[in-house]
């Protein structure tokens, strides 16, 4: 079983949903992430309810820790930064708890202002029998008459990677860290993340340690 992540229209910019683009929800006090390359401010990409993840989608100790896990990438010199490497600085996946969350104020300054997707994406998810996500996603076009370019990824099961498997460890405790999300580029180039042109993006959380890691490959 394979749960997608469907192209589902227009949100509002502070929804507590999955969703892409808008503004991130975080708890009070937290700053703009900003890149240890550049030292611009991110982009932030994805806000993804980790409630949503379904029964056996978890590994043991994952389980009933629930939260919110926000990605951000360098987008101001798109290439230079790492934005593709989980420790590279140039990217950052933040866990929050469900409770007291609200809109991450933006930098000061006229030359700290972020780049922005071009609108917010909701996600609805759906569910396909098949294990495999590329074969779950063509299903998924076939059934519902629609391109798979809709499908924004999955949430949970097993990263399809298009190089090696990068799975990381924990920064902190060291242990492999369970697969949350896989993210896809998105069927409009104006609202769409960059993961190479023709890449995907793969979140890794400890939620036990509350830690998370974020990489693409194309």
């Amino acid at each position: 079983m394979t749960t997608l992540m469907i192209e589902n229209g227009p949100s509002a910019p502070d929804a507590l949903v999955t969703r892409t683009g808008g503004v991130p929800l975080a708890v009070v006090g937290t700053e703009w992430p900003c890149c240890s390359s550049c030292e611009g401010p991110m982009q932030f990409l994805a806000q993804l309810l980790l409630d949503d993840l379904g029964e056996g989608e978890e590994d043991g100790e994952s389980k009933g820790k629930r939260g919110v896990l926000a990605l951000f990438a360098c987008q101001n010199d798109p290439g230079m930064c790492d934005d593709w490497e989980p420790r590279s600085g140039g990217n950052r996946a933040l866990l929050f708890p469900l409770d007291g969350l609200g809109p991450i104020p933006l930098p000061e300054g006229d030359d700290e202002v972020p780049l922005v997707l071009g609108d917010v994406r909701a996600v609805v998810l759906e569910r396909e029998s098949e294990d495999d996500y590329d074969l779950a996603r063509a299903a998924w076009a076939a059934r519902s008459e629609r391109p798979k370019s809709a499908v924004l990824g999955q949430l949970g099961g097993r990263p399809a990677w298009i190089q090696a498997d990068e799975t990381p460890s924990c920064p902190s405790c060291a242990r492999t860290m369970p697969f949350i999300v896989q993210l896809e580029e998105g069927p409009d180039h104006r609202t769409s993340m960059n993961f190479g042109g023709a890449g995907s993006a793969y979140a890794f959380a400890c939620q036990p340690c509350g830690r998370a890691l974020f990489l693409w490959q194309c």
